[in-house]
């Protein structure tokens, strides 16, 4: 084969993968996520405080029903919550509610730490409960 030939079939195949790549990624970016309900976000994240409150690890959510799948690094870390208080009813951002907590925490030394944190909940396809950083 010539090199000319095999340059214009190498540039074929190069055309074919980019169209594909192309159409590949503009299917991706038409799937939006699902609207937050705010109602279960709110619902979600009550059952999940409560259970730390009351001794549970974070892991222990995901075999409830429903399952919540929970992301806490001071839970997760083995700091206790000793009370909270929602402070608002959050705000919608597309998949997810915004809700802004008071926290107080008991520290592996005994002593109370109270934080103002955010956490994010999904709720579709499946619900979640994230501390925002």
């Amino acid at each position: 084969m010539s090199p000319r030939h095999l340059l214009s079939r190498n540039s074929a195949a190069i055309g074919t993968l980019l169209a594909v790549l192309t159409l590949f990624l503009g299917c991706e970016s038409d799937r939006r996520a699902a609207p937050v309900d705010p109602a279960l976000a709110r619902q979600a994240l009550k059952t999940v405080l409560d259970r730390w409150k009351n001794g549970d690890k974070p892991d222990d959510l995901k075999s409830a029903s429903p399952s919540i799948v929970v992301q806490d690094f001071d839970w997760m870390g083995g700091q206790k919550l000793v009370a909270y208080e929602v402070a608002g009813d959050g705000k919608d951002d597309d998949a997810n509610l915004r809700i802004p907590v008071r926290l107080t925490l008991k520290t592996a030394k005994g002593q109370d730490v109270k934080k103002n944190v955010t956490y994010l909940v999904g709720t579709s396809p499946v619900i979640t409960v994230f501390r925002d950083f």
